[in-house]
């Protein structure tokens, strides 16, 4: 599953990215890697912005971006 299929309180842990280099650099000085452990704060009404938190850093991604990375629920 994508993490954008995920609702407000989830767990899950990071499997993989899909997605080129140049935002696959800019996942990873975020702290989106694969193994991270990540957990939905908040949705938009239309789930077009997701708030993650991984770790002690919180972070909004559109939607798109949401879609390319790809999680296992814990």
């Amino acid at each position: 599953m994508v993490l954008s299929e995920l609702h407000k309180g989830d767990k899950a842990e990071i499997v993989k990215l899909k997605a080129n280099k140049t935002l696959r650099d800019r996942f990873a000085s975020f702290g989106i890697l694969p193994g991270e452990q990540v957990v939905i704060r908040e949705c938009s009404l239309a789930k077009q912005t997701i708030e993650v938190e991984i770790g002690t850093t919180i972070i909004a991604l559109r939607k798109e971006e949401a879609d390319k990375i790809e999680v296992e629920t814990t």
